[in-house]
């Protein structure tokens, strides 16, 4: 491994990190909804299944799921059913009108595991770390499973940086909530829409 690939892998993590894909609309849902600190709290979580996916990645058993198509769905649909369900519930509170003033009711811990199991199902990230990872791999340099784990934790890292950006911003657009209440009203709405498409990208995503 050298600092060019190196760079040049997280160049190309970084921008398909911003691309909108299942995991920053995940954080950005829930940023909007409970706050800054809750999206801080999912994109820990996101983060926490990354080190099962990379773990996965380096030991061979993500190849064995990609191969499996019986596997693959089974992980895939699960994946959009979960993100569909919690659309459901959100719909179902679509004439509630959301207290973005109230941040102490909201179970971080559940808001936590919901994160992680949504990384989890999310074939797409398997799928990133089987197809794309190994690209920058120097077998000639030998200890593979090193680079694997090095090339992991750096995309762990620069995903969690851009998780944590967007609660951020996230945030200021829940502060422009506040001073909107007929906007307010609609954020179950708003949430349920983002974990719907999050689900359907879920469900289409091809090996």
């Amino acid at each position: 491994m050298d600092l060019s690939s190196i760079l040049s892998f997280l160049g190309v993590a970084i921008l398909l990190t911003l691309i909108p894909g299942p995991d920053n609309l995940f954080v950005l849902a829930q940023s909007i909804s409970n706050g800054k600190k809750a999206g801080i709290l999912t994109a820990l979580g996101l983060s926490t299944g990354l080190i099962f996916h990379i773990t996965a990645a380096t030991l061979g058993i993500t190849a064995i799921i990609y191969q499996s198509a019986i596997v693959f769905s089974i992980v895939k649909y699960a994946g959009a059913a979960y993100l569909l369900f919690l659309a459901y519930k959100s719909f179902r509170e679509k004439d509630s009108q959301l207290d973005l003033n109230d941040e102490n009711s909201i179970s971080y811990k559940s808001l936590y595991r919901k994160a992680v199991i949504s990384n989890l199902l999310n074939p797409k990230v398997s799928l990133f770390f089987l197809a794309f990872l190994p690209q920058f791999i120097n077998y000639t340099n030998g200890n593979v499973t090193k680079q694997m784990l090095i090339y992991g934790i750096l995309s762990l890292i620069q995903s969690l940086v851009i998780f944590i950006l967007i609660s951020i911003f996230a945030g200021k657009v829940r502060n422009y909530l506040k001073k909107n209440p007929t906007i307010a009203k609609k954020i179950n709405l708003i949430q349920g829409s983002l974990f719907t498409l999050i689900g359907l990208k879920i469900a289409f995503t091809q090996k």
